[in-house]
């Protein structure tokens, strides 16, 4: 019998009814207010008095062990209940574990200030791996996105983003277009045609730079398509979305079977509690003789409870396997799509400054055309364009002169 026990106040040898015991019997009260006897040589223990069934054979207590699952918890409002050990009259424990973890839609995480600090996976990165573990609620707060879809959604978000880039850069192009058929439109233009001598001449060539001008613009449209537009309405095609959704399926395939091992895991416990619980009445139905049930009966719901106790751990183990799993494929696919959104962003840099470029070069190339129109200008000369007038257009260079009488 355990020493923890509640000792009556009896003297050895001795009962309060008056009735002395036989040579090495003590008596004892259990929790429940049970009065039974111990024989400390040979550790026998009955519920009868010794003097009191000397022509009937003792009745032992049962000696049960500890269950070997009786720290597996039960999830009781925040609380772990260790099922009984000795369900003999010793005192029956009800021990308290803090809880460390909890479990979120399937997934099972620390709770905070519980367990060694977490190192990150990429320490000195923003990296996708380390922030998307777990679920948020959607804006209607209705249900729950997984962190994994977050960066799926952040891809495709991304699709659209480079489709209005393309789409932003076609505009531009209508408008190169346009600009430059209006420019070349203007060039032809009759007005101001008989502008003659040097201001004829940088007339003349101001109207041709236009047509010039509508060259360099149709030609910075024609390569705003071929060198920008095309390529971001092109980069990764129709296949990358059906690549996404071989990843979204993959990784919630694997949440699905993380969902139902832990689902496994909850009917495991339950199992194991109702088995605890029921080989703990058997027990105290015997000690209180209120039913008939044998030491075979308690035997048998005992097994039982351990096969219970063994189902849990399967269980258990079954649920982290698939955690593990789960892990590490979020760990690989989340960098895989790390390493995606570094290529879309650099693709578009990449033909964002070749736009840039061709826009320094087509204003290099308008210059181009007003330089020479620059150049006449400067040469306009009114005295020179009255001498080639007069030279055009001279009548005679005879003066009149009075008539004589």
């Amino acid at each position: 019998m355990e020493s923890h026990t509640t000792r009556s106040s009896s003297i050895a040898g001795e009962e309060s009814d008056g009735r002395p015991l036989p040579l090495g019997w003590r008596s004892y009260t259990s929790p429940q207010g049970l009065k039974y006897y111990v024989n400390s040589s040979s550790k026998e223990t009955t519920w009868r008095h010794p003097c009191s069934s000397a022509d009937a054979p003792q009745r032992p207590l049962a000696q049960l062990s500890s269950l070997p699952y009786e720290t597996v918890p039960l999830r009781k409002a925040g609380v772990y209940k260790q099922p009984p050990g000795s369900v003999s009259p010793a005192r029956r424990q009800i021990k308290e574990v803090k809880e460390t973890k909890t479990t979120i839609n399937g997934v099972t995480f620390p709770l905070p200030g519980e367990g060694p600090e977490q190192q990150l996976l990429k320490p000195n990165e923003w990296s996708y791996c380390d922030y998307f573990w777990t679920d948020k609620k959607d804006p209607q707060g209705t249900t729950s996105v997984a962190g994994f879809e977050v960066l799926l959604q952040k891809q495709l978000k991304g699709k659209q983003m480079q489709k209005e880039m393309s789409e932003f850069i076609h505009e531009r192009i209508k408008i190169e277009e346009e600009y430059a058929k209006n420019l070349s439109k203007l060039s032809l233009s009759p007005l101001a045609a008989q502008e003659e001598g040097t201001l004829g001449e940088a007339w003349t060539q101001m109207k041709k730079s236009l047509h010039d001008e509508a060259e360099v613009h149709l030609k910075f449209s024609n390569k705003l398509h071929s060198e920008v537009e095309k390529p971001l309405l092109t980069f990764r095609g129709d296949n990358f979305k059906k690549d996404l959704k071989k990843y979204d399926h993959h990784i919630a395939d694997l949440r699905k079977q993380l969902a139902s091992r832990y689902g496994g895991v909850e009917k495991a416990r339950k199992a194991l509690a109702d088995r605890q619980k029921d080989l703990e009445v058997k027990t105290q139905q015997l000690e209180i003789k209120l039913s008939n049930k044998t030491e075979e009966d308690i035997k048998k719901a005992r097994r039982k409870s351990t096969q219970a106790g063994d189902d849990l751990m399967r269980c258990v183990d079954l649920y982290n396997q698939t955690q593990c799993k789960w892990f590490e494929e979020m760990v690989t696919t989340s960098m895989e799509l790390e390493k995606l959104e570094v290529e879309r962003i650099e693709w578009i840099q990449q033909h964002l400054r070749q736009y840039t470029t061709l826009r320094h070069e087509t204003d290099m190339f308008n210059q181009s055309t007003v330089e020479p129109v620059d150049q006449l200008l400067q040469n306009v000369d009114p005295a020179k364009d009255r001498e080639l007038w007069v030279k055009e257009n001279k009548t005679g260079e005879v003066r009149p002169v009075d008539m004589d009488i």
